[in-house]
């Protein structure tokens, strides 16, 4: 969904960030080379890899009419579910339930998150198209935004190259990750894992700790009025993005403290949304700021991977008795990979307070927030 030149400036534009909110506070953490060790995200490609190869498997089947009409059956209603799709072709459902086994490693995620795996029209009319009779190929939607062609496949499971800016005249069915149940997954893991690991996400922190105050007095909290990402001109097979963000500041305890913020209404780059989510709730907070890294799930994310790299960076930061931003450590955490041939990292937001308000460009120039302070009343 984002460039790559944009992500590969985002450490740069970060950094400048951080030295202006160096007024704030100087780091007291031994902060991590970017490059160096850090645990690993899947191998690039793994997923693609594993779409890659059942869509060219997919496109062999087709070539029986049975497995067509199945295929149109099922998608009838929008994308489907790809390990509940009959299809008759032998051993290919034995592949596809190998290849969900598959990408579920990839990504980080235990066999208790189901299946991923979809097929989608790249566009909606293509099914109509299909279902008069036109023949379509078959593709596995790409994790790399910077492509400039597409690997499809045909009945005879031959490669057809296609135009990544320009939509083909033959319908195109997709294998995909399910961004969307896999993002649930993930941040489900990502929660545990924070708090297993002593960074308690906000989100229980609050429930835990501030129910009496808030029950008494309220608290302040941080509003989006609106958002937008820059357009990217991002290829005619890409889906929704699947948003999320690292809502990172000190606990009441003084400790490092995330709270994972999902924005399922971010679906497109060059579009406004006015959504008036809270983002930060300072009730869970023991200074008056917080910072944002916003990411997104393009379909490679291995949460396993960025949630430990995450704890590993924050669990060394030692509160001074004064703010200090989070953002970089959270940026020196993330896979270098992530950052240029993967779409996972967005932008990311220095030191919001309960003060606030209108405008906020990203650090690295990718997007923006509208935000007013809210305050939460008590029951």
């Amino acid at each position: 969904m984002h460039t790559p030149t944009l992500r590969r400036a985002a450490l740069a534009a970060g950094l400048a960030a951080a030295v202006l909110a160096a007024a704030v506070a100087t780091p007291a953490y031994a902060r991590p080379e970017h490059r160096g060790p850090a645990p690993a995200a899947a191998p690039a490609g793994t997923v693609l890899s594993v779409t890659d190869g059942l869509a060219r498997r997919l496109a062999g089947a087709l070539a029986d009419p049975a497995a067509t009409r199945a295929v149109l059956a099922a998608t009838a209603d929008g994308p489907a579910d790809l390990l509940a799709v009959p299809l008759a072709a032998p051993g290919l459902s034995d592949e596809a339930r190998a290849a969900n086994r598959r990408v579920l490693a990839a990504k980080g995620l235990p066999a208790t998150a189901g299946s991923l795996l979809r097929l989608r029209w790249a566009t909606p009319d293509m099914r109509a198209e299909a279902a008069r009779g036109a023949v379509p190929l078959v593709a596995a939607t790409p994790t790399d935004d910077a492509l400039t062609s597409v690997t499809a496949y045909d009945r005879g499971a031959r490669q057809v190259r296609l135009d990544a800016a320009r939509v083909p005249t033959r319908p195109v069915l997709l294998v995909e990750v399910d961004t969307g149940r896999a993002l649930s997954a993930g941040l489900e893991l990502m929660r545990g894992e924070l708090a297993r690991r002593g960074v308690t996400d906000t989100a229980a922190a609050r429930a835990a700790t501030t129910a009496r105050t808030t029950a008494a007095a309220g608290y302040w909290a941080t509003k989006v009025d609106a958002v937008r990402l820059d357009d990217d001109h991002e290829p005619w097979l890409k889906g929704d993005a699947e948003i999320y963000s690292l809502v990172a500041g000190f606990g009441l305890d003084g400790k490092p403290t995330v709270d994972l913020v999902q924005m399922p209404y971010l679906d497109h780059d060059g579009t406004t949304y006015h959504p008036n989510q809270l983002l930060v709730h300072f009730s869970a907070y023991k200074y008056n700021l917080a910072d944002v890294v916003m990411m997104e799930d393009d379909g490679d994310t291995n949460y396993k991977a960025l949630v430990q790299a995450i704890v590993g960076a924050l669990l060394v930061i030692v509160d001074g008795g004064v703010y200090q931003p989070l953002v970089s450590a959270i940026l020196d955490a993330i896979p270098t990979s992530w950052y240029t041939d993967d779409p996972d990292y967005v932008d990311s937001w220095y030191t919001l307070s309960t003060a606030s308000s209108g405008r906020l460009n990203g650090a690295a120039g990718n997007g923006w927030f509208d935000v007013s302070p809210y305050f939460v009343q008590p029951l």
